[in-house]
């Protein structure tokens, strides 16, 4: 193991390939054990035995979990459908995602591993960070709160919204680090110089949503190093970015795969993995002893980066988030599912079908609903769309017969280059 790892959150970042596959070969075997006595497994690890699972070839040997098989189980077994080692009383937090479904967290020591992202951001002691991330029954707020927690920065918990309040605040108690999505942080820019305020950040740590390279820039422009992870309500900390040395004149290259996880990259409706280098659904395995779960799919695609990183950190790299597997997309932050749009039209007896559409107008995403009907007023379908859809959309009513047959509900045109 290397000896320098002051600019390292710990020494797990810089451990040899043996190392690490050591480590996992002696956590793996015991997290797939827990999984095997959780009923939520059912029969699906009853064959397995857990001390063979030791590397990643016996590990894609198991059945891959996808998240609709929580919601089927949570409404068996409420609220964590037998996944977690610790009853919903034993846990801090009860989050919900659309669904819903159900997650735990924890107030233990950096539950959700985000201190190792915010660490490699520069985010530390003497910081104060703008959490804008939401605080009300979804968990980013609290996972990214526990992060500066872990590295030992203030939080100002400003939640999302009432932005002439957000720069009030972030002028007035002096915060230097931005936590949130990509483009929120933009708007609270835009208005403090309308209203003729300096802020000081100079730090932006950002998630749930991609940051474009525009975007990117321009935080670089006005004197803010910006840095993104991939993170999931469930898994936690997956893979984040890391300052490169010549950053933020270039880009990272890629984002470190986190300590506390083993990822996978499989042929999307298969668990198999594919060639390094090719794209591939990101499946998750998570270390956490008190919600072990084995080859968990995202539903995102991805790809292995080989070589390491220029930063010094030696686990594997992936290239990012690169679309999704399926329909599912997200949206000013949050996840709009095929099932949800289903809803929407359920409601409205003369809607044929609907469809969803993310662009991105300046550097901002955009939802536009369009609802194939017979006339009707476009208006009329605002409330059900912000009920169904949890976000406010522009609405299109078009004629029957008009949207593409191809099987889509949700079209993301927004572009990743």
């Amino acid at each position: 193991m290397r000896d320098d790892v002051s600019q390292f959150f710990d020494a797990l970042e810089t451990r040899t390939a043996d190392e690490r596959t050591a480590d996992i070969a002696q956590r793996l075997p015991e997290q797939v054990a827990r999984a095997k006595s959780l009923p939520g497994y059912g029969e699906s690890l009853a064959e397995v035995d857990p001390a063979a699972v030791v590397d990643r070839g016996a590990l894609a040997r198991l059945p891959v979990l996808r998240k609709s098989e929580l919601g089927k189980a949570q409404a068996g077994h409420t609220p964590f459908g037998g996944f977690t080692v610790k009853p919903a009383s034993g846990f801090a937090h009860i989050f919900q995602s659309p669904g819903p479904i159900y997650e735990p967290g924890d107030v233990s020591h950096d539950w959700w591993r985000i201190g190792r992202f915010l660490h490699a951001a520069g985010v530390g002691a003497g910081d104060i960070v703008q959490n804008c991330f939401g605080y009300h029954l979804t968990p980013a707020g609290m996972i990214f709160e526990s992060g500066a927690r872990a590295v030992g920065a203030a939080v100002v918990p400003a939640g999302v919204g009432q932005t002439e309040l957000q720069v009030r605040a972030a002028a007035d108690v002096g915060s230097t680090a931005y936590a949130g999505t990509p483009d929120y942080l933009k708007v609270i820019l835009d208005k403090a110089e309308e209203m003729g305020v300096a802020l000081g950040f100079t730090k932006a740590t950002v998630g749930g949503g991609a940051l474009f390279p525009s975007l990117r820039q321009e935080y670089a422009d006005r004197g803010i190093r910006c840095l993104q992870n991939y993170a999931t309500a469930d898994l936690g900390n997956i893979a984040y970015e890391t300052p490169a040395p010549d950053f933020p004149a270039n880009p990272p290259e890629g984002m470190i795969v986190d300590e506390g996880v083993i990822v996978e990259i499989v042929r999307p409706g298969t668990g198999d993995p594919v060639a390094e280098g090719e794209v591939g659904e990101v499946v998750v395995t998570t270390l956490n002893p008190d919600y072990p779960l084995i080859r968990f799919a995202t539903g995102d695609m991805s790809a292995v980066l080989p070589g390491e990183s220029p930063c010094g950190r030696t686990n594997m790299r992936i290239k990012g988030w690169m679309g999704r597997a399926d329909q599912t997309t997200k949206i000013k932050g949050m996840f709009v599912r095929p099932e949800q749009v289903a809803e929407f039209v359920a409601r409205h007896p003369e809607v044929k079908r609907a469809r969803v559409i993310a662009t991105r107008e300046g550097e901002m995403d955009a939802m536009t609903v369009q609802v194939e009907a017979e006339g009707g007023d476009a208006g009329a379908y605002g409330d059900s769309v912000v009920s169904c859809l949890k976000l406010k959309a522009k609405i299109e009513v078009v004629a029957p017969g008009t949207l593409p047959n191809d099987g889509k509900v949700i079209d993301d045109q927004r572009s990743y280059d």
